[in-house]
């Protein structure tokens, strides 16, 4: 499920990591935007062992008061129950898109807590949601099923029968052989795939030099939600060098990526995402104090003292507001 990220967005998330910004939104699964003990069909490890074979000594993470309680039914699943607490609106996820979501998983049997993706994974790390691709096999044949037509917005609880779940495999001290799963969802945004044709070129991008601070412009107006600042957007994007309009990276070829617009996070986003509409493209133009500095990014291809064009399409909004 993880996947590899491009280097400006993972220098995105580690600005917002280091930030220590107390946004439930803003990218846990940072490194990925995912992290690694979600519903998995190939981990072998729960929370529980992996929180008690650290090593760290810092205070353990603080819980989240956000994080919601979960009800679980009151007979074991034989099949699986998809609850709508709260409806959603926008596309219907299908197999094929990217489902970003929070969630709290615990034991149908008597509602001990597993894993959950609210609490932060590590101290002065923020919590962050998790993506989830429908339909490749990459979580638990539960969330491939019951996810299929939540829409963004939605709060729905899924009662997941053992065979749907782990089978007669235990899963650390707490998921035991043929152990039925209930798991609440908040999905945060629906992404449909998106066609790599349909990238943005050089043509028609601004070419600039000697930028002194961040500036946008709207190539394509938008109509659905607007990103406001310290919410997290869900983009893909594609990179150019200020000088001479040469793409140097882009997203397009893999999956969306969240970046967050919080206090602390890559400044070129945290000041030229704002205001944007879902289904919107926007040129951001980046001076290098607002990107990697004044020796640029030799491993991107961007020379030093070289602005940077990032032209974003905006596909979801998360997270709360600041402003």
């Amino acid at each position: 499920m993880r996947r590899t990220l491009p280097l400006l967005v993972t220098a995105t998330l580690l600005f917002a990591a280091c930030s220590g910004s107390d946004d439930n939104a803003s990218d846990n699964s940072a490194g990925e935007t995912a992290s690694t003990d979600e519903p998995s069909d190939t981990s072998d490890t729960s929370d529980a062992e992996t929180e008690t074979e650290s090593s760290d000594t810092d205070a353990p993470p603080a819980t989240n008061p956000d994080k919601p309680e979960v009800e679980i039914p009151d007979e074991i699943p034989t099949e699986l129950q998809v609850t709508v607490i709260e409806e959603g609106t926008g596309p219907e996820a299908a197999a094929g898109d990217t489902v970003i979501v929070d969630y709290v998983g615990v034991r149908t049997r008597d509602g001990v807590e597993f894993d959950n993706s609210y609490d932060p994974r590590q101290a002065g790390v923020p919590a962050s949601p998790f993506p989830v691709v429908l339909g490749q096999g990459g979580v638990i044949a539960g969330w491939d099923q019951g996810l299929v037509g939540v829409q963004s917005g939605a709060r729905v609880r899924l009662d997941i029968p053992s065979d749907l779940a782990y089978g007669a495999e235990a899963r650390g001290d707490i998921i035991g052989e043929n152990e039925a799963l209930t798991f609440l969802i908040d999905v945060r945004a629906v992404i449909q795939p998106a066609d790599p044709a349909d990238a943005p070129t050089e043509m028609g991008v601004p070419e600039s030099e000697g930028a002194t601070e961040t500036t946008s412009t709207d190539l394509v107006e938008g109509e659905g939600t607007e990103l406001l600042a310290g919410q997290t957007g869900i983009i893909n994007y594609v990179l150019f060098r200020g000088d001479n309009g040469v793409p140097l990276e882009s997203s397009w070829e893999a999956e969306p990526v969240p970046v967050p617009t919080a206090e602390g996070g890559f400044p070129g986003f945290v000041n030229g995402l704002p205001g944007m509409k879902v289904g919107g493209r926007r040129a951001i133009v980046v001076p290098p104090a607002d990107a990697f500095g004044p020796d640029g990014n030799p491993q991107l291809g961007l020379p030093a003292g070289t602005d940077m064009i990032i032209v974003v399409d905006l596909l979801g909004v998360y997270g709360q507001a600041t402003g």
